[in-house]
């Protein structure tokens, strides 16, 4: 999918294009916040910023030098305390002219507060940004508090207030991608849990935000000559088994058995130069220009392996003066890992694949030691309701109870497993819990992460007497086994996002599960169904496929997503000539979302939200007024040439030339400021705030709780500093009462 459409290029693109049109050749400095330095180290680099005439990049909540002689560009996030640091800028005329650029929408009273200073504001505008790209087709918002905000009782009055807030931001990617979808949303059959009308809130307000946007923008969506997109609003309740899984794809098994640290970026601890005097320990990215990374994370952990151990292979064939290579001409993971160590002088290739070979080597331990290919046998057979002969199962639960006393299977797993088979019974009776995890030897505290499973819909108990027929399937199994390796029969479930995908460029998603906002008229939907039959995969002529006219399929899943769903949006993407953007809240893997559930059972005060958190405020030192300037020093004759009274000991000479009509104006204040160290920048000013800096509202939340710090997940910088609704209202959002 490398010639088609990227959110990461459209989110840099759009940064990069916002500064270049106001810096015009001139310079300015760049004054960033917390959130927004946040969102642009995400995709942009510091250098490509600096590069647009940006002099300078600072922090809004640091301590800053004034320059009156340069204006400023603001990137902001529009909070309240980032206005206060605005207003105070404004106050001590920090900068010669300020021009505004929000990465959401600024509240009323809030905007009214900058109009006293629109004598210093040249520009004023919104940039709807405030998100993450991870990858060409995938966005998080790196905020795992919205899970428990969502689905935890006691956080009803915050529902609407973040629904709104998730809204804005699902807004924000369509409006990024220029893509005014229509909006449909999952709605639960028959449903047992009150957050069943999540998705339908939420679209609703998302097409509000798209409605609003268009009405501002005349031509939004009708720039390109595509099929009319479509934006799916789900939640974590579609579907319950992915999250718990064993998934044997590269990325979603790296995830699930790795110590892989998310934020600022994505790390994976291991020892570099191993065996030599430079051996070392350190973390190293997982980045998305990594082309080996990118090529074999959706590929079967099996396939992967061969992938890797092939194209080194082929390396030694065409290095045949390279004797390192075993005596039995078939390397293991291991020997090729080891022979990748001495090739210092292809350090290159070294750094490309010494990092998959050896995620690639543990995760494979942790498979053959914990006896992951027994358990997920069994976890396939209860998630797709048949064996690997694509029969009705039997003896399952023998299976599970061997399983569960075998000491090579960890408690996370053991945990895991017994959720699977209380969603594939349908739920059993209360005491079948206490068995369970007896027989687990399982602490009876972890039953909170079971029961909680019902606040997402889950029928977790039933009594002992009485009939509750099992509910049907969203959508009808498969049952035909298809000719494929044994590696593969632990993998046959595919996550109910697919399905979902695969019907809806059928034409045949169920419109009473599926409902749109906004129903088609009769003539819209002709032009639907006509364009999803243009979208229809051509395979004579594949490779003249044109990307830029396939249909864009949004699919927004609240609650955190899996990397299970991740790879089945890319791969419909391929299958079915789609653009499939999947965009979440955060991603979950197995043990994180195991806690999160538990979570749910604890009082909200011990969570610390940061909703709960007091609201920050704008520092101190903001306010200070500038001490007065000491009287002027008269120096003795004699003095260096061409330094006049209160000069300091800068650049020499007499005045300087007024650059040419058209020309760039140097930054003559900020020159005086510049060392050998600056580097070939044009005449640039030394940085004194880099983008690259460590987030101060990571650390803040990691001493309060670790979702920010727990391997694997998607966590975030807990920007949503919300507040109590004041309805007084008996019954909350969802109805629950109070």
């Amino acid at each position: 999918m490398d010639n088609g459409p990227s959110i990461i290029r459209e989110h840099q693109s759009i940064i990069i294009d916002t500064v270049r049109n106001i810096t015009r050749g001139d310079w300015k400095v760049l004054v960033v916040d917390e959130t927004t330095k946040e969102v642009l180290d995400n995709t942009v680099k510091e250098d490509d910023i600096l590069n647009q005439n940006i002099a300078n990049i600072e922090k809004i909540e640091e301590r800053r030098e004034p320059n009156p002689s340069m204006d400023a560009i603001y990137f902001l996030s529009p909070q309240p305390h980032i206005l206060e640091c605005l207003l105070a800028d404004f106050e001590q005329r920090r900068y010669k002219k300020a021009h505004l650029v929000w990465f959401g929408e600024l509240a009323g009273p809030l905007e009214d507060r900058i109009q006293p200073y629109r004598s210093q504001i040249l520009g004023f505008r919104i940039l709807p940004l405030d998100f993450f790209p991870r990858e060409s087709h995938l966005v998080t918002f790196r905020d795992p508090w919205s899970f428990p905000i969502l689905y935890h009782p006691a956080c009803n009055d915050l529902v609407a207030k973040h629904m709104k807030e998730l809204a804005r931001k699902i807004a924000a990617v369509c409006i990024s991608l220029d893509e005014f979808p229509k909006v449909r949303y999952y709605k639960p059959r028959d449903p047992l849990h009150e957050a069943s009308v999540l998705c339908g809130h939420l679209a609703r307000f998302v097409e509000n935000e798209l409605d609003v946007h268009a009405r501002r923008t005349p031509g939004f969506g009708e720039k390109s000559n595509r099929p009319k997109g479509v934006l799916l609003i789900t939640d974590r309740s579609m579907d319950l088994m992915a999250p718990l899984l064993h998934e044997f794809t590269y990325q979603a098994m790296a995830h699930d058995l790795l110590d892989i640290k998310e934020l600022p970026k994505v790390t994976f601890h291991m020892k570099i130069n191993e065996g030599t005097r430079d051996e070392e320990e350190k973390d190293v990215e997982i980045v998305e220009d990594d082309k080996v990374w990118v090529e074999n994370r959706h590929r079967h952990m099996k396939d992967t392996i061969d992938k890797l151990m092939g194209d080194f292979q082929k390396f030694l064939d065409q290095n045949s003066n390279f004797t390192s290579e075993p005596a039995d001409g078939a390397p293991s993971l291991n020997s090729i890992r080891d022979m990748i160590a001495g090739l210092p002088q292809y350090a290159q290739m070294k750094s490309a694949y010494s990092l998959h070979l050896t995620m690639a080597q543990e995760a494979m331990n942790v498979f053959q030691n914990h006896k992951l290919s027994d358990i997920a046998s069994i976890e396939q057979t209860m998630a797709t309701g048949v064996d690997e002969d694509y029969k009705k199962p039997k003896n399952v639960l023998d299976q599970v109870a061997r399983l569960l006393d075998d000491p090579a299977v960890t408690k996370e797993d053991r945990l895991r497993l017994i959720a699977v088979y209380i969603l594939y019974r349908d739920g059993v009776i209360q005491e079948d819990i206490k068995r369970l995890l007896a027989h687990a030897s399982l602490p009876p505290s972890d039953s909170q992460s079971l029961e909680n499973l019902s606040l997402l819909g889950a029928q977790i108990t039933r009594p002992l007497k009485g009939f509750r027929p099992a509910p049907e399937p969203l959508f009808p199994r498969n049952l035909r086994p298809p000719a494929q390796d044994e590696e593969y029969s632990l993998s046959r479930f595919e996550p109910v996002v697919k399905q979902m995908l695969e019907n809806l460029c059928a034409g045949t998603l169920d419109p009473s599960t599926f409902p749109y906002v906004t129903p088609p008229t009769e003539s819209e939907e002709m032009i639907v169904q006509t364009s999803l039959r243009s979208a229809a995969p051509r395979w004579a002529s594949a490779n003249r496929r044109q990307v830029d006219n396939r249909q864009r399929i949004i699919v927004f899943v609240a609650g955190g997503a899996t990397y299970s769903e991740a790879r089945a949006c890319y791969d419909v993407s391929e299958k079915l000539n789609r653009d499939v953007f999947l965009v979440t809240s955060h991603m979950q893997n197995p043990n994180f979302y195991m806690r999160q559930l538990q979570d749910l059972s604890k009082d909200r005060r011990r969570l610390n939200m940061p909703a709960d958190l007091p609201k920050p405020r704008a520092p101190a030192h903001l306010f200070e007024r500038p001490a007065p300037p000491p009287a002027p020093v008269q120096r003795p004759m004699g003095g260096q040439p061409g330094m006049g009274p209160g000069m300091g000991g800068g650049m020499g000479g007499g005045p300087r030339p007024s650059p040419a009509p058209g020309g760039v104006r140097p930054p003559t204040k900020a020159l005086g400021a510049m060392t050998l160290s600056s580097g070939p920048g044009g005449g640039r000013p030394p940085m004194q705030t880099s983008l690259s800096t460590g987030s101060s509202q990571i650390s803040q939340i990691s001493s309060q709780d670790d979702y920010s710090t727990a391997g694997g997940s998607d966590t975030g910088s807990g920007r949503h500093k919300l507040t109590k609704d004041k309805d007084g209202k008996k019954k909350g959002f969802f109805g629950r009462k109070k």
